[in-house]
């Protein structure tokens, strides 16, 4: 029975609930800041002075907010109170309300807003929360001059912000508490239903019986990878809510860890299965009997099981079937041909991926004795530096400044600064409007500018002219105008899951509605309208105008420097794959950087395929997102490496045997081989990818050719072999070298026959699933060459680029220096 429609409907319903449920918060918390500030007693209307930013406030903190995330919202906004309004009561005290102009009041904020965004660890929310006080209390006081008190004033900035805050805990309270463990539980179950699905049609595949019906298998699987990755992505984000939520959470039930690693594993594992099916070259598979299939259809409800109990356990998995399992590779090993064959890798690596989700629990990592000395040698050095207890909190405080903060910290200071002088200029009694957008929208890295700018724009126009629409119809009822509010926080609730307008345009829908239907003595709406888009547009042009100046490297430029950078950490990883003890710590290390290379080239492609041209070369969007593609395949072939290592290093300790280090130290001669001929082409790749012009390059090289003693014959073959990654001229090569480890691996086999079954198992497998993925990391090198090629042809259009020519002029130019 096809699962894969219902799993679709449950999805669709979960957007549905979580949109709902998310307007519903957000309506809450604007009806109890409207009730208390239209209609609430006078003690309170008269110390909440500002009660557009306690909307403002309510939207910053409960926007698909759960309990969790708010109270945490509650001490940021504490926190952001003390950055924002108790220097401003000092400075309003001794400048003087009546002294401010225009520019001293831009000038204020500029280095209020520089002080507070230039600690590293401070929260984005408490920096944007700051930072709005910082917009209100200042232009407040300069619009209403001598009259300013300079210690209420920024009192009431701060009750304002109070009154917003403890609305969204009252909204995520009634009237039941949004908990974050059960926003998990519930994502985790629809993941798990996903996984298991998945799970499902790859064993299917993999058990078929001709080469039709796994092609169709495989796509439908395909087609469950999105939602599952947008489901693991929702589980992990909840991660610091659920930290805030740990002491009431102690006393329900339901409250569990945040298993968002332990998923991530069993992802990255589905899509080595599936890396394993698509590469099966024969079905039905040659290392399956009909007993095997038996086994592994039973083995498949165990471990289909322990995948559901993923998401229900703090431990990673509970112990599995031993009987189960130990028959099932038993028959596997009964059936293996006496000698191991290409085609038969694949299948290997298939049970190698099942054998990774049997023995989760199990293969958790041992201390071995040098690692157990590190622990001890760092535990001493950790004696040593208990003295240094203050610099150690002072790293951690939220208030640590990094250099490199420095730039962004400028930015955000010009770009309001600048926002509230022009703001005042058009118009003095409504010149904070240009600053606010511009406070609460700070970024905690590179964004697309203009895309950002202009969603932002947009969002605004809609929830202004909602806003008006609203009053127009609620005229002559005035007092429950703000009713219209709940269908535009249901539309904006969808509105921030699309892909057009996204968060900050659906924030910004949200809070210009807000301002019409939520405000009073502000004038007519038509007024209060058109004056907030103008100031909200010389807000954002001043934003963007700064982002240009101050950050002229364009998104493309920087993929492209990336890129190389990637491929640096891609070089270090693979060279570190050895089968040694010492070298599994040094390949996860490195794994670690790589993966995080990965993950900031893809935010620079992202940035860069929304960039606009302008006069520049238009971005390759589809080269680097092949780029992408084959670097995150590589990064999850070496964590595959990183197991296999891991297996082999546990097992070796057993099988302490000459005849085993003889075996060993052949297959390791020969995963050089692969290892350096993967290595030396993303090092051609590299240097290649740094070249700014093939122009320059070529007249360089015209210019020095007469003093350049080169053997073009001898050189040429040099360069092939640097660059044999890149393309099939060196295909004798790879096959020697595959045949070699190949021929190694069924010594190995040889080696084991007379060990124990179990031990004999995990070797071979381990063993197999290096060899395969090494195989694969050198296909996707290959692939990498290719884009690479095409990326600087799409660079040097009037060129016919061959990359060994090129590495061969480099080479030249750098010896003639």
């Amino acid at each position: 029975m096809d699962t894969t429609p219902q799993i679709q409907s449950d999805r669709a319903r979960a957007i549905w609930r979580r949109c709902l449920a998310s307007a519903f918060r957000t309506a809450l918390a604007c009806t109890i800041v409207g009730g208390l500030t239209l209609f609430g007693p006078e003690f309170i209307t008269r110390q909440v002075a500002f009660p557009a930013f306690s909307y403002v406030t309510v939207i910053l903190v409960v926007t698909d907010a759960t309990l969790g995330d708010t109270l945490r919202g509650c001490w940021l906004a504490l926190y952001a109170t003390v950055q924002g309004v108790c220097p401003a009561i000092l400075s309003l005290w001794l400048i003087g309300p009546a002294r401010l102009t225009n520019s001293t009041t831009a000038v204020v904020v500029a280095i209020s807003a520089f002080v507070v965004v230039l600690p590293e660890n401070t929260h984005l929310i408490s920096k944007r929360i700051a930072l709005g006080q910082i917009v209100i209390v200042y232009v407040i006081a300069f619009i209403n001059g001598a009259k300013t008190e300079p210690i209420m004033h920024p009192v009431h900035v701060a009750a304002s912000t109070a009154v917003g805050v403890v609305a969204c805990v009252l909204a995520l309270l009634l009237p039941y508490p949004s908990l974050a463990c059960l926003e998990v539980r519930e994502n985790c179950k629809l993941y798990i239903e996903n996984a298991s699905e998945r799970l499902k049609l790859l064993v299917k595949a993999f058990s078929a019986e001709d080469k039709t019906l796994p092609k169709a298998l495989i796509s439908q699987a395909k087609s469950l990878n999105n939602t599952g990755n947008k489901l693991l992505q929702r589980i992990k984000s909840k991660q610091e809510s659920m930290q805030w939520e740990i002491i009431p959470g102690k006393f329900l039930k339901s409250y569990k860890k945040n298993p968002g690693e332990t998923l991530q594993g069993l992802e990255t594992i589905l899509r080595g299965m599936e890396n394993a099916v698509e590469n099966c070259s024969e079905f039905p598979v040659g290392i399956l009997n009909s007993e095997l299939k038996n086994d592994l259809t039973n083995l498949q409800e165990k471990i289909l099981n322990q995948v559901k109990s993923m998401a229900l356990e703090n431990s990673i998995l509970p112990q599995s079937d031993i009987e189960k399992e130990n028959k099932f590779f038993q028959t596997l090993q009964t059936n293996t041909t006496p000698l191991i064959s290409w085609k038969d890798l694949p299948s290997m690596f298939f049970i190698f991926c099942l054998k990774l989700i049997l023995q989760a629990k199990s293969s958790a990592p041992t201390t071995s004795p040098d690692t157990a000395n590190s622990a001890k040698q760092a535990a001493n050095d950790s004696q040593k530096k208990k003295g240094l207890f203050l610099s150690k909190l002072w790293s951690n405080s939220p208030i640590t400044i990094s250099r490199r903060r420095l730039m962004p910290a400028l930015r955000c200071s010009l770009s309001l600064g600048f926002a509230i002088l022009f703001g005042l200029i058009y118009s003095k009694e409504n010149g904070f409007w240009s600053g606010l957008p511009v406070a609460i929208s700070l970024a905690s890295a590179r964004e697309a500018t203009f895309k950002v700018a202009n969603i932002k724009a947009q969002g605004t126009v809609l929830g202004t002219v909602y806003g008006v629409i609203g009053c127009f119809i609620f005229e002559k009822y005035v007092k429950i105008r703000f009713i219209s509010l709940l269908p535009w926080f249901i539309f904006s609730s969808f509105l921030r899951q699309s892909r057009m307008y996204g968060q900050a345009g659906g924030i910004s829908a949200v809070i210009g509605a807000v301002l019409i239907l939520g405000r009073k003595n502000f004038g007519t709406p038509k007024d209060f309208a058109i004056a907030r888009i103008v100031e909200t547009f010389i807000g954002l042009s001043c934003s963007i105008m700064v982002d240009i100046l101050l950050q002229p490297k364009r998104a493309a430029v920087l993929a492209k420097v990336q890129l190389s950078k990637t491929l640096q950490s891609l070089h270090e990883s693979v060279s570190s794959i050895t089968i040694g003890s010492s070298s599994r710590f040094i390949l996860e290390e490195r794994l670690k950087q790589l993966k995080s290379h990965v993950t900031e080239l893809g935010k620079f492609i992202e940035e860069a395929e929304v960039e606009p041209n302008f006069w520049f070369l238009p971005f390759h969007s589809a080269c680097y997102s092949k780029l992408k593609l084959s670097l995150s395949r590589m990064v999850d072939f070496l964590l595959f490496v990183s197991h296999a290592l891991r297996f082999l290093e546990q097992e070796s300790q057993k099988l302490d045997t000459k005849s085993w280090k003889e075996a060993a130290d052949k297959l390791e001669t020969d995963l050089k081989l692969m290892r350096d001929e993967v290595c030396s082409g993303i090092k051609c790749f590299e240097e290649v990818n740094l070249i700014k012009s093939l122009a320059t390059v070529e007249r360089e090289y015209e210019k020095r050719k007469s003093s350049i003693d080169l053997e073009m014959g001898k050189s040429g073959k040099l360069c092939v072999i640097q660059c044999s990654s890149g393309s099939d001229d060196n295909d004798d090569e790879i096959k020697k070298s595959r045949n070699s480890v190949l021929q190694d691996l069924n010594e190995l086999v040889d080696v084991e026959r007379d060990g124990e079954e179990a031990m004999k198992n995990e070797v071979i497998l381990s063993v197999s699933a290096v060899v395969f993925c090494m195989d694969g990391v050198l296909k996707e090198s290959k692939e990498i060459g290719k884009a690479i090629k095409e990326l600087v042809q799409w660079e040097n259009p009037s060129t016919q680029v061959d990359l060994n020519v090129i590495l061969c002029k480099l080479r030249a130019l750098e010896k003639s220096v």
